[in-house]
């Protein structure tokens, strides 16, 4: 099947770069020049990725993201011309997989491309075998973690995380009292190829820490290993 992927991008010569190059990819492409169209057109679709560029008239590319986050964990590359973190950091708080900062290479977007189409068809097959075992559960005290919905619970409430927030803790969980280094963490979890840096993974574990530690400012569960990572006590 061939992935449909919605480009998001209001500078038409990019625009239509980005979909020249896609679509010799062997993949299909569909095109918004704003943010409003943009979410028209990913619910109407339902596309396999969105490339989206963060300057956008009508509403901008931020609030897209945050918009198709809430019904949607479809793997989201953003763009932008700027370099700062602080970009960065937004653009992974409201839940973008991804981040490219212009000019970038044909060939650099193609390859983060085929990581997030991977990833997902990674993830559905893995979707899969959990579904033949309804009652696969991970249980740490009053954490579980229910791989069938793909749902963290603490004290049997539900805790709401965003993608990566649970692929992260998944992973760690599967390998309690292991110290991770950060760039372990990175590859297993974002992809080889990912290129945002270390940075990311403490970001995420702060989160998650917020979320699932009683004390967040002294973690019990998501535990610093000094000068090498982290560890996950249960």
């Amino acid at each position: 099947m061939n992935e449909t992927i919605l480009i998001v991008e209001d500078d038409q010569t990019l625009k239509e770069t980005l979909a020249y190059n896609l679509d010799k990819q062997g993949y299909k492409t569909e095109t918004a020049e704003d943010g409003k169209r943009a979410v028209d057109l990913a619910n109407q679709i339902q596309p396999d990725l969105v490339i989206l560029d963060i300057m956008l008239p009508v509403i901008d590319g931020y609030e897209v993201c945050r918009i198709l986050r809430k019904d949607s964990n479809v793997p989201i590359i953003m763009l932008t011309a700027r370099d700062d973190e602080i970009d960065r950091v937004i653009g992974l708080e409201i839940g973008a997989d991804d981040y490219l900062t212009k000019p970038f290479s044909m060939r650099e977007l193609l390859a983060r491309v085929k990581a997030q189409i991977r990833r997902v068809r990674f993830d559905l097959e893995d979707s899969i075998i959990v579904d033949q075992s309804p009652n696969d559960i991970i249980t740490y005290e009053n954490l579980k973690i229910d791989l069938s919905r793909r749902e963290v619970l603490i004290e049997g409430q539900p805790v709401s995380l965003k993608p990566k927030e649970y692929d992260l803790l998944l992973y760690l969980a599967r390998h309690q009292g292991q110290v991770l280094t950060r760039d372990m963490l990175l590859e297993e979890v974002w992809g080889w190829d990912y290129s945002g840096g270390s940075r990311t993974v403490d970001v995420h574990i702060r989160w998650l820490r917020e979320k699932i530690e009683p004390a967040p400012s002294h973690p019990t569960r998501l535990v610093t290993v000094r000068g090498a990572g982290y560890r996950f006590e249960g």
